[in-house]
């Protein structure tokens, strides 16, 4: 019975596993002019579908009560969309000199020009007891912010890696996602109360399309008679990934607990897991879209897809530890706040 319900709550991570098993197994059906025929079903279909989806679920009437704290925001968005990424590209020059997969290496920084995610982030915010309004707006905010940048962003760090045009990219981008996403929201206005009464599963939905994103993306891969994954720079990426995320924990932690930030602890909680976090659910359609027909497209996704699961389970083990220092350190502000 355990199992079982540890299965249905691991349900996406157990389907990434078994997309790239069936895609090894059987990857003729997911390529391009395949039965999936994915360059029209995944390419626009999927990806607008995710973008609508999101454009539906995102509340937008909660973000304007968490924008009067500016300071907070340009600080988890600066970190996020600009010191993470040069961060990552500083420390890949001493990288590339190692004999890891350059296409690997590539990936590190595609994660680094992420944004943040709609939903983890603030589940492990709102875990803790840190500041959720602050957690929902960054993330939202973040997501609209990522569909400009992160793009530019991959073009900036990874250059003639692809292969697709500048306008060619925006385009397709403007189509699959800023439309869908903008149809979402104004379709949201007419028939919130009913999804307010209903709560359908957006999560799911997303997830399940993005399923089928990530299958069609490792049949490509597996289809190549040249694709050959070294072991050891896997293994080495992993050990990459999570001392990335420990750092910059610690490094967003240090900033954000300092007497002159003027950040409460619940801000800090916030900081920690939005400006840490990546989202998968927009980083890979839009991998999808700048590396379109790149034959090395699910190598450069690989560290993405670690950087997911390891985000949330580095996360939900820190909850409790990050959970008692909020709240002693909440206490200990209480008691030196001076009596009238």
């Amino acid at each position: 019975m355990r199992l079982l319900e540890r299965m249905r709550k691991e349900w996406f991570m157990i389907g990434i596993v078994v997309a790239i098993a069936g895609a090894k197994l059987k990857p003729s059906v997911g390529v391009n002019g395949g039965p999936l025929k994915p360059e029209i079903t995944v390419s626009y279909i999927a990806v607008a579908t995710i973008f609508f989806n999101s454009g539906l679920s995102l509340k937008t009437e909660e973000l304007t009560s968490a924008l009067v704290h500016l300071k907070l925001h340009l600080f988890i968005q600066i970190f996020t969309l600009a010191f993470f990424p040069a961060t990552i590209w500083l420390f890949l020059q001493l990288l590339s000199l190692t004999s890891i997969n350059e296409w690997l290496l590539k990936g590190l920084q595609t994660v680094g020009c992420m944004p943040p995610p709609v939903s983890s982030a603030v589940i492990l915010t709102k875990a803790v007891g840190g500041n959720e309004a602050a957690a929902i707006f960054n993330s939202a905010f973040g997501s609209f912010l990522g569909i400009v940048i992160t793009p530019l962003l991959l073009l900036l760090f990874l250059g003639s890696s692809s292969s697709v045009p500048f306008t060619s990219i925006f385009s397709q981008l403007f189509m699959t996602v800023v439309v869908p996403l903008i149809i979402g929201q104004i379709v949201r206005r007419y028939i919130k109360d009913w999804l307010e009464r209903k709560k359908p599963p957006f999560g799911a939905i997303s997830s399940s399309v993005l399923l089928m994103i990530i299958y069609t993306t490792f049949c490509d891969t597996f289809s190549n008679p040249h694709f050959d994954l070294d072991k050891l720079s896997l293994v080495l990426i992993l050990f990459i990934i999570v001392s990335i995320q420990l750092s910059f924990i610690l490094l967003t932690f240090i900033f954000s607990t300092r007497n002159s930030s003027g950040f409460t602890p619940a801000d800090t909680v916030a900081i920690i897991f939005c400006s840490t976090h990546k989202s998968l659910t927009l980083g890979i359609p839009m991998l999808k879209i700048v590396f379109a027909g790149h034959e090395h497209l699910s190598l450069i996704s690989v560290p993405l897809l670690i950087y997911h699961p390891a985000q949330i389970l580095l996360g939900s083990v820190l909850v409790p530890t990050i959970k008692s220092w909020m709240v002693s350190r909440q206490k200990g502000v209480k008691l030196t706040r001076p009596t009238v």
